[in-house]
């Protein structure tokens, strides 16, 4: 059961008269929102919002740096715990919102998510002052929690405790299934012989937290793989797929809301299915149709032909994907999806591959070698043509050596990759990679981590900046109508037409910043175009590469090319 606790009241005595209740407090009308983390923390919030609003309590809009919270009456911070550093981040804002609360500026503090099902019995000490918590299972309570004057009558009737910190914190997708009388005889956490519980939860009617033009949409949550730094399984659990039409149906939903590109999350997209008998060809058969395989492939075939019945032109890309199980009936369902005409599928893969070192990837647990993580890149880019790929990496894990940082540089190299993050290995509690950085012979330096970590992305920005000045070196300004490559490009936001002049186009008309169908939001770079025509965001315009400014592009629209480029591109 998810765990409600308060204080018990004080054992009462015929020689002790009983003490009045405290009055019910007052309802609670407006909230202030501080979303943290990841894309998959973002759908979590995009929820709350929405449950919030439907029991009539209205989000305000704050800027929560230096704990100013709009005036509302409560606080939700939903947080993030992956992480040391996402740890003191969230706590940071937690603490700024308890100030405000003894300020007399709100009335309540709600904090929410990973740091909370992590830390759950830590937080009150961390923070004291926070009223109640809602861990990432029980995210439907989320208005009792931040009301509390909604629920049930004895919740609102507990006299002296009234006050005290309430929790829902359930351990594990089971029991939280279990508490709201769905049926669980058979199924496993696990998903051992596709009897998992599966994702029950409800993504639909969220108030959306990004632009209106791109969502997210979840597929599945939690990860079987259990790779030695992560402590997702321990927060997120075991994985847990979305049916089919469940998945269908949000991405109906979000089209109709305006969404123009839908991003695939999750801990393992490429697994999809697995835990509830519905992955990739999950009786062996082999038919022809790659619809009909199941997993993943039935999953991107179904969506596109959403989008089709919606009419949309709208872009679907898959982010999350684990490269152990990207097998070649996934390579094959993805390039007939992308490369088809009017294709919704875009010829673009985040795949995390953390390390190229085979030893590395052992001690790592990633159940994958460098020659597959290979294979499986060479596999997409011969099958799609200019295919992109953008990945992360870990410096410094625990035993790593110089020899396996060499490796690891000569894979970047020979991969030629879009995108590449670097994060320097973090300590976490509770996970393997924790217990083997406890050995002085394991540990790495701090100093060589963060040189480790210098090294691959100066190597990954001179590939990325090259990838970028060929891209726009086929533009000849002189015969401007028959060069350059052509790019559809998404509008995000119109930018200041005024700044310090750089190298790329001229200084008329106005700035936006968009992204090409290789360019992820907020993770990947980013394609500047100069028009003279007003653009609006999530607006998608033909374009030709021109120019380039490191590991950004600049575009004009192809029906104003034949116009003078100049030299000069403006900076934020």
């Amino acid at each position: 059961m998810p765990k409600k606790t308060t204080s018990k009241s004080p054992v009462r005595t015929a020689k002790k008269p009983a003490r009045a209740k405290a009055a019910r407090p007052a309802p609670v009308e407006t909230v202030a929102f501080v979303s943290l983390g990841c894309p998959k923390n973002l759908v979590d919030s995009e929820k709350m919002l929405g449950s919030l609003a439907e029991a009539g309590i209205a989000p305000i809009s704050i800027n929560p740096e230096g704990g100013d919270f709009g005036g509302a009456d409560a606080v939700v911070v939903n947080t993030c715990g992956f992480l040391e550093a996402s740890k003191d981040e969230s706590l940071g804002v937690i603490k700024e919102a308890i100030a405000a609360k003894e300020r007399g500026e709100i009335r309540r503090v709600v904090v929410a998510g990973c740091l909370v099902q992590r830390h759950r019995a830590k937080m009150l000490e961390w923070a004291p002052g926070i009223d109640a918590m809602v861990g990432v299972f029980d995210r439907d309570k989320i208005v009792e929690a931040v009301n509390p004057t909604i629920g049930s009558p004895r919740a609102q009737t507990r006299g002296l405790v009234e006050d005290a910190p309430k929790y829902w914190i359930a351990g594990n997708a089971l029991t939280a299934a279990k508490d709201r009388g769905l049926k669980t005889v058979g199924l496993t956490v696990h998903g051992k012989d596709g009897k998992g519980i599966g994702y029950f939860e409800d993504d639909s009617a969220r108030l959306r937290l990004t632009p209106r033009h791109y969502a997210y949409l979840r597929i599945s949550e939690g990860c079987n793989q259990n790779c030695a730094f992560c402590t997702i399984p321990s927060i997120r659990g075991k994985m847990r797929s979305k049916p089919l039409d469940r998945v269908v149906a949000e991405c109906r939903e979000l089209l109709n809301d305006g969404a123009h590109e839908l991003l695939l999350i999750g801990q393992d997209t490429t697994s999809y299915g697995d835990d509830i008998g519905k992955g990739l060809n999950p009786r062996g058969a082999k038919p022809a149709d790659f619809e009909h395989l199941g997993g993943l492939p039935a999953l991107l075939a179904a969506l596109s032909d959403a989008m089709d019945d919606a009419g949309s032109q709208g872009w679907l890309r898959l982010m999350y994907a684990y490269p152990s199980n990207f097998s070649d009936p996934i390579i094959d369902a993805f390039a007939a999806l992308a490369n088809k005409r009017g294709a919704h599928l875009l010829p673009y893969l985040d795949i995390p591959l953390q390390h190229a070192s085979d030893r590395v990837l052992s001690l790592m647990k990633r159940h994958v070698t460098r020659k597959q993580q290979a294979d499986v890149i060479r596999k997409l880019r011969a099958a799609m043509p200019g295919f992109a790929v953008r990945t992360t990496f870990i410096s410094g894990f625990p035993g790593e050596t110089e020899d396996d940082h060499k490796q690891l540089l000569e894979f970047v190299e020979e991969s030629q990759f879009e995108a590449v993050g670097v994060f320097e290995y973090s300590h976490e509690d509770g996970t393997v990679a924790g217990t083997m950085e406890n050995d002085p012979a394991l540990a790495v330096p701090a100093e060589v981590k963060a040189r480790r970590r210098d090294e691959v992305m100066q190597l990954q920005q001179k590939i990325a900046f090259a990838k970028q000045a060929a891209r726009a070196a086929a533009f000849d300004e002189k015969n401007p109508s028959s060069t350059g490559q052509r790019v559809d490009i998404i509008i995000d936001a119109a930018l200041r037409s005024k700044g310090r002049a750089t190298s790329g186009v001229g200084t008329g008309g106005t700035l936006y910043q968009g992204r090409t169908t290789f360019q992820a939001p907020q993770i990947d770079s980013v394609t500047y175009v100069q028009s003279k025509d007003k653009l609006a965001p999530g607006e998608v315009i033909r374009c030709v590469l021109v120019g380039s400014d490191g590991y950004d592009l600049v575009a004009k629209p192809l029906d104003e090319i034949e116009r003078k480029v100049g030299l000069h591109v403006l900076r934020r």
